[in-house]
């Protein structure tokens, strides 16, 4: 199953990883993508997202059709980005995959 969405709040990444979380799966993997304090030598305060929102989702759901290509053991796929300003230390993405093995999931969440 594949959990996405589009949110202007602080994400949780408890939250979007137990949208993964299934008794057939041994495996785990979250990425989540952070605002840092510089780009290229510049400082960086916030970032700004937006978004129109079903052109988006659907970029989203091509990414979790590929990873299901390339790793059918993948179960549950959750994908949350951040919309509007997200200042430094706070998270722009939550990517959560699950599956039986680690393998799987780790590389699945690294090519999201």
């Amino acid at each position: 199953m594949d959990h996405l969405k589009l949110i202007p709040d602080k994400l949780s990444v408890e939250e979007v990883s137990d949208l993964v979380l299934d008794s057939r799966c041994g495996a785990v993997s979250v990425f989540v993508g952070i605002t840092r304090d510089s780009f290229d030598g510049k400082k960086v305060v916030r970032l700004e997202y937006e978004a129109y929102d079903s052109m988006a989702l659907k970029a989203m759901q091509s990414i979790c059709d590929d990873v299901r290509d390339k790793w059918p053991a993948v179960h549950s796929i959750a994908m949350y980005h951040r919309l509007g300003c997200v200042p430094v230390k706070e998270a722009s993405v939550v990517i959560a995959v699950s599956s039986p093995h680690r393998v799987d999931s780790l590389e699945a969440v690294s090519y999201c």
